[in-house]
C-alpha cells in the first residue's frame, strides 16, 4: 500500500502508487483536474505527494511523447500568424506547468535533438534552466554556478528607478539612482524581456592593486568622478502619524514644531492649533527632530486615578525622523482612513554620494567595499590619460572564478570603442 498526501496532509492509502499518480496526470490533462495539480511518486518512502496549495514555483515544459515533442513546426507557424496562444497551448496539452516536485520524475531534454523515448518533457528554450534574472548575467555561462546565483541577487538589489511615478509613491524605503545607464552588454534575454532596464552604471575600471586599499573585497574610487555624479542617489522614507479616537471621547493632539525653537519638548516648545499643523515641505530636518507632534491621552486611567488627575497627563508621542537619518521633508500627506481618523504621511528624501563603506558590485557576483576615495591626481592613467572611477583588485579573480567578468570587461571596451 502506497500513502497518499495532499499538500502534506494524509487523506489515505492506494494499491498502486505509480499508477494512481499517472491516473492524475491523465486527468489533469484532459481537463477534470486543475492544470496547477502536481503529483511526485516518492519510491524510497512509498509515498504519493499531491500539490494544489497557492505561491508554489511551477514553470511550463514541452511535453514529449514517444521520443517526440508535442509542439510541432504547423503550432510555431500558427502562434507566428498569432492563431494560437499561449493559452491555446496549455489547454491542447502540449504545454504543461512542473513544479519542483513532478521535475523529480521527470526526464527533460534541453535540446529537440537530444530526445529520446525515455523522456517526458523538453525546455521551451535551454535558459529555461535559468530565472529571469540569472539569464540577465553577461558570458554567465564562463562563471560559477555559485557566482551566478550571487550575481543575479546583485541585480535584484541595484539600485536605478524602480518605477517612473516614484514621485507620488509612499513606499516604505526607497533609492533612486540619479543617473541610471543601460549597460553596454547584455545578454539576448533582456531583448525578450523588453529594453526598459535601467540600473547601475558603465564606469571605467583598472584591474590593479592599489597599496592595498583594494586588497580583496574592496574597492577604490575616483573622488573626481563621484563629485562628477558616479553613484549619486537619492533616498526616500514615508513617515505616518494618525490623529487616533480613544474611549471616552478623547483623542490624540496634532502641533506643529515652532519654527523658531525645534526641539524635543511638549508644553514649551510646541504651539497647538485648532486645526491639525505639519512641518512643511521643504524644511530641513536632522537626527530625532519631530517631524509631526502629537500627544496622547494616557492609556491606563483606571491607575493614574488613584494617584491623581489622569485628565492632565499627556504622553509626547511625536514621530521623529529615524537615529542617524537626516534630509528635507519632500511632501506631506493628509488624509483620513476609514474609522475617519486623520493620517499625516510626511515624505523625506535625503541626497547620498558614495562614501567608504558603501558596498558596489558587478553582475558577476563581484562585491566590493569602498576601502578609500582617492583624488585624480593620484590614480594609474592610460597613455591617452584615461583615468579610472574604480579600482578593481586582481587578486578577486582567479579565486571567485568569474571568468565572465573579465571577457565582459573586454567586451565592453571593444563597445565604448566602436560606439555599439
Amino acid at each position: 500500500m502506497t500513502d497518499v498526501f495532499l499538500n502534506g496532509t494524509l487523506i489515505g492509502t492506494v494499491k498502486n502508487g505509480e499508477e494512481f499518480a499517472r491516473n492524475l496526470k491523465e486527468k489533469r490533462r484532459d481537463g477534470s483536474l486543475s492544470k496547477y495539480l502536481n503529483v511526485h511518486v516518492d519510491e524510497a518512502l512509498n509515498t504519493v505527494n499531491i500539490f494544489l496549495d497557492k505561491n508554489r514555483v511551477i514553470r511550463p515544459l514541452i511535453r514529449v511523447e514517444n521520443g517526440k515533442s508535442l509542439l510541432t513546426e504547423e503550432h510555431l507557424e500558427q502562434v507566428e500568424r498569432e492563431e494560437l496562444t499561449w493559452e491555446d497551448l496549455v489547454n491542447q496539452n502540449i504545454v504543461e506547468y512542473l513544479d519542483p516536485s513532478e521535475e523529480e520524475n521527470a526526464y527533460i531534454a534541453l535540446d529537440e535533438k537530444d530526445l529520446s523515448k525515455e523522456h517526458t518533457h523538453l525546455e521551451i528554450d535551454p535558459v529555461g534552466i535559468f530565472s529571469i534574472c540569472t539569464s540577465l548575467v553577461p558570458y554567465a555561462n564562463f562563471n560559477m554556478s555559485s557566482r551566478l546565483n550571487r550575481g543575479q541577487k546583485t541585480q535584484k538589489q541595484a539600485m536605478g528607478v524602480y518605477a517612473l511615478n516614484f514621485l507620488t509613491r509612499l513606499d516604505t524605503s526607497v533609492n533612486i539612482l540619479h543617473y541610471p545607464q543601460r549597460p553596454l552588454v547584455r545578454s539576448y534575454t533582456e531583448k525578450l524581456l523588453g529594453e526598459g532596464k535601467l540600473a547601475g552604471q558603465n564606469i571605467v575600471i583598472a584591474v590593479t592593486n592599489y597599496e592595498g586599499y583594494n586588497m580583496s573585497d574592496a574597492i577604490v574610487l575616483n573622488k573626481s568622478s563621484i563629485e562628477r555624479g558616479f553613484g549619486l542617489s537619492t533616498y526616500y522614507r514615508p513617515y505616518e502619524a494618525t490623529k487616533s479616537k480613544y474611549p471616552g471621547g478623547q483623542t490624540d493632539r496634532i502641533c506643529i514644531p515652532d519654527k523658531e525653537v525645534r526641539g524635543y519638548g511638549i508644553e514649551e516648545e510646541y504651539r497647538y492649533l485648532e486645526e491639525d499643523g505639519i512641518i512643511y515641505p521643504e524644511v530641513a530636518v536632522k537626527d530625532e527632530e519631530v517631524l509631526v507632534g502629537r500627544t496622547s491621552p494616557p492609556r491606563f486611567l483606571g491607575k493614574l486615578r488613584t494617584f491623581g488627575n489622569a485628565t492632565s497627563t499627556t504622553n509626547d508621542t511625536s514621530v521623529r525622523i529615524r537615529s542617524g537619518e537626516d534630509g528635507i521633508v519632500s511632501k506631506v500627506i493628509v488624509t483620513e482612513n476609514e474609522e475617519g481618523d486623520r493620517i499625516i504621511t510626511v515624505k523625506i528624501r535625503d541626497t547620498r554620494k558614495p562614501e567608504i563603506g558603501d558596498k558596489f558590485a558587478s553582475r558577476h557576483g563581484q562585491k566590493g567595499v569602498v576601502g578609500r576615495i582617492v583624488s585624480r591626481e593620484d590614480l594609474p592613467f592610460t597613455a591617452s590619460g584615461i583615468v579610472p572611477d574604480v579600482v578593481f583588485s586582481p587578486n578577486s579573480l582567479p579565486k571567485r572564478m568569474t571568468l565572465g567578468h573579465i571577457i565582459e570587461i573586454l567586451a565592453v571596451k571593444v563597445g565604448a570603442l566602436n560606439g555599439r
